[in-house]
């Protein structure tokens, strides 16, 4: 079985999110300098990338991903300073939370079931973790 790990998603007002998905894209973009050649890396249409990275650029105060246009060789984007900070707050967010809560994963890891093994419990009272 695979450690468990921490998948964070920030749920801001009026439907706004940072998780993984966008984390990874402003990762790639910053490797790669291009919005569709982080796309492709991600196996994501150049469509969905440009969506996401409009989307970051408007929920934040400041852009995240900076484009520039050009034609060949010339244009590209970069992650901007506030998207850089962006992205070390979340990642760090992100290590504390799997540090922080290394005991509590390791209890639900206790309680999974290993795979092709399906079990309901046996009765009501049944319960996997220890409530003490």
């Amino acid at each position: 079985m695979q450690p468990m790990r921490v998948q964070l998603r920030l749920l801001f007002g009026a439907g706004q999110t940072f998780g993984p998905g966008k984390a990874d894209l402003l990762d790639q973009i910053g490797q790669l300098g291009s919005i569709s050649a982080a796309g492709r890396a991600m196996q994501m249409s150049y469509r969905r990338a440009w969506s996401l990275v409009e989307e970051m650029n408007r929920g934040f105060k400041l852009p995240l991903v900076a484009t520039e246009r050009g034609g060949a060789g010339h244009g590209g984007a970069r992650v901007t300073e506030a998207g850089q900070a962006v992205l070390a707050r979340y990642r760090r967010l992100q290590l504390m939370l799997e540090t922080a809560g290394a005991g509590e994963l390791a209890a639900f890891a206790e309680g999974l079931a290993d795979p092709g093994e399906s079990r309901l419990p046996t009765a009501m009272g049944d319960d996997m973790f220890d409530q003490t």
